[in-house]
């Protein structure tokens, strides 16, 4: 059986299941750890609410290169019509509704 090694720690469940989700539509299994542990918000310390995303040893580099793009297409962006700045989660521009280059 291969093991299963951390790829990730996503700092909360959100994040972590849609990155599971990411990456089980590319065919990599993945294994949550520590998600149960988001009730304990506010009592606990804040990197005890991170929730780590377990991938197969051979499926690691598959799983690197979806992480990778996930966090490129978070990365900010500057609107090309008006200039400001949005940031990455935006797929329009909140000024003025233009389009990021592609």
């Amino acid at each position: 059986m291969d093991s299963f090694v951390e790829l990730y720690r996503a700092s909360n469940a959100l994040e972590a299941h849609a990155l599971k989700g990411a990456l089980e539509q590319q065919g990599v299994m993945v294994r949550l750890l520590g998600e149960a542990l988001a009730g304990g918000t506010g009592e606990l310390p804040i990197d005890s609410q991170e929730v780590g995303l377990l991938v197969q040893r051979r499926h690691f580099d598959k799983a690197n290169a979806v992480l990778e793009h996930y966090h490129q297409s978070q990365a900010p962006w500057q609107c090309p019509s008006c200039d400001e700045q949005n940031d990455g989660h935006f797929e329009t521009c909140w000024r003025c509704g233009g389009f990021p280059q592609k």
